[in-house]
């Protein structure tokens, strides 16, 4: 039995600009990325988990409504067989495609072609990487292939560094969204940058998604606590001990940091200040 749709088109272009944190429909759960209407704002990566079984109940667990899925590593020949393409469809998942693996602008402009024809989708998350020690998005070569892909008509969302420079470019280039890295993809150590996610959610008002470097549900939390509007996750699920309790922690996590984002968390002090008034102290009757 086919699964609701986890995510409903959304024909605003206003709201499809607007960064949920400024945005009448930001608050909660409930966001806009790239004209669609999301109720969770957790997406998830479907590579690397122990079998097809463990991933469907990962991404059941996990709640979200957009899944991604590396074009060079699927067989599109067989999308109509049993497997990872059809659980995405009969899930009723958004399904985007990203360009892992790509080097060149060239490649990963022929891997999106290829994704759009196969798989009947605008949407591309665009990925263009400098070496395969560091997988450190390649500058150069990501814009100019955002800049390609946004006039061919697709719906760019890019895995960039944490530059506030780089997203800028990104988002005048046409990019409905940027996604910058927290640390190195795969390497679980976290928000390693707290400050440049900081800069670059000032800089642009488009949606700010964490994508790479998060490692457990408490990374995810401080991620949203400063103001991301979404967050990319595939390691840290696949990879944990148990990736269906993991991406129900991860769930958790990235709605307990929106919640305390949207509620404002009180300032930070160098001294105590203490919680109770003096007025109305009771005081010792001096003898």
């Amino acid at each position: 039995m086919n699964s609701p749709l986890l995510w409903q088109q959304d024909n605003s272009s206003s709201e499809a600009t607007l960064s949920p944190a400024l945005s009448p429909q930001g608050r909660g759960g409930e966001w806009i990325l790239a004209g669609c209407r999301l109720s969770s704002r957790l997406l998830v990566g479907t590579a690397g988990y122990p079998n097809l079984s463990i991933l469907e109940d990962a991404l059941a667990a996990s709640g979200t409504g957009v899944v991604t899925v590396g074009i060079r590593r699927v067989n599109l020949r067989e999308k109509d067989e049993p497997g990872l393409l059809r659980l995405v469809r009969e899930r009723g998942y958004r399904l985007l495609p990203n360009t892992a693996g790509c080097y060149t602008a060239a490649e990963a402009i022929l891997t999106a072609q290829l994704a759009r024809e196969s798989l009947e989708t605008d949407w591309i998350k665009l990925e263009v990487i400098s070496d395969s020690y560091s997988l450190y998005p390649a500058n150069e070569e990501l814009l100019k292939a955002a800049r390609e892909l946004v006039r061919l008509g697709f719906t760019v969302l890019p895995y960039c560094a944490d530059d506030p420079i780089v997203c800028k470019k990104l988002v005048d280039a046409g990019c409905p969204a940027v996604m910058p890295l927290a640390a190195p993809i795969g390497s679980g150590q976290g928000i390693r940058n707290r400050n440049n996610l900081l800069l670059i959610r000032k800089t642009v008002s488009v949606p700010l998604i964490v994508d790479a470097g998060v490692g457990t549900a408490s990374d995810a939390a401080i991620a949203m606590e400063i103001g991301c509007d979404g967050i990319l996750i595939n390691t840290a699920i696949a990879k944990a001990k148990d990736p269906v309790r993991m991406a129900a922690a991860m769930k958790r996590g990235v709605e307990a940091g929106r919640i305390a984002f949207e509620s404002g968390r009180i300032p930070i002090k160098q001294f105590a200040t203490p919680s109770t008034p003096e007025r109305g102290k009771i005081e010792s009757r001096k003898s």
